[in-house]
């Protein structure tokens, strides 16, 4: 009887809704905490994450005219997909950074339920944020959150996916389009979600995630001028302190969100107010019909 080998899975870039190699055609061992080698995955160059952000600044226009409805019913959607893979992806987690398996199926029911939390915020933090301003004269004037364009979300190496999903969903549920640049530690839960929007409703190139070395890509990241704005999950402070520097050149907001692993579980990582951190708050003027 002859011997079956294991195929091995090669996972590769997510970028404008499809899953590529990189244009190096470098790829990278992905390891697990014990040091075995779990897979490998595709390793992200400076061209591709210059191909990733013209999708996401060609995607953006189209997600931010979309409605807050069909936005949230969206990321709903989402977590369906999410709920129906949960066990493949808590497997995983598992294996990739080496939780136990029920840890990881109780992480990735809190990334399920995050997904439905923003879900509905996407139609009510202009009534949170926005407002009716009383002026002197005969208009109304109001006050409305639009979004920056095209973000950069580094996400840090801690377990599960749940800080991740946390720094993207404030990004993307208001109009934003987000390049992630995943756990260099254990980047394949994170390939493995992308697949999960793949099969959502989320049109091409809202989100592109990018696996790869942070010390790479972060001088591209910091010195690109069509990035809008950086947030920084990663807790790296040499990283940190280079996207400080660099971003100056085209002054793109940037936020340090890097919290300690327990907080990301509490209602610090669920905050509503990183929404603002990647919109612009934009007054108009209308005159009052007789």
């Amino acid at each position: 009887m002859s011997t079956r080998l294991d195929v091995r899975k090669t996972y590769k870039l997510y970028i404008g809704g499809k899953f590529v190699r990189s244009e190096s055609g470098r790829c990278l061992e992905a390891k697990g905490p014990d040091g075995a080698h779990l897979d490998n995955y595709c390793w992200a160059s400076r061209k591709d994450f210059r191909d990733a952000v013209v999708a996401a600044r060609a995607a953006q226009p189209g997600w931010e005219k979309a409605t807050a409805y069909n936005r949230g019913q969206i990321l709903y959607r989402a977590a369906e997909m999410l709920e129906s893979r949960r066990e493949a992806l808590a497997a995983e987690v598992s294996r990739s950074h080496g939780v136990t398996l029920e840890q990881a199926r109780t992480g990735v029911g809190r990334v399920c339920d995050r997904l439905v939390h923003h879900a509905g915020w996407t139609d009510k933090y202009q009534q949170v944020f926005g407002s009716v301003n009383p002026v002197a004269s005969p208009h109304f004037n109001f006050t409305t959150a639009e979004p920056m364009g095209v973000v950069v979300v580094l996400a840090p190496d801690l377990p599960v996916l749940l800080p991740m999903v946390s720094l993207l969903l404030p990004v993307i549920l208001s109009g934003n389009t987000a390049i992630v640049i995943p756990s260099e530690r254990a980047p394949l839960p994170a390939l493995s979600f992308a697949e999960i929007l793949a099969t959502s409703d989320l049109p091409g190139g809202v989100v592109n995630i990018l696996a790869g070395q942070r010390a790479e890509l972060v001088p591209h990241i910091a010195s690109h001028m069509d990035v809008n704005a950086i947030v920084d999950g990663a807790g790296v402070p040499e990283i940190s302190a280079q996207l400080r520097a660099g971003v100056a050149t085209n002054l793109k907001r940037y936020f340090n969100h890097a919290l300690p692993e327990a907080d990301w579980f509490t209602e610090r990582g669920e905050d509503p107010y990183w929404i603002l951190d990647t919109v612009e708050m934009k007054t108009a003027w209308h005159p009052i019909g007789l």
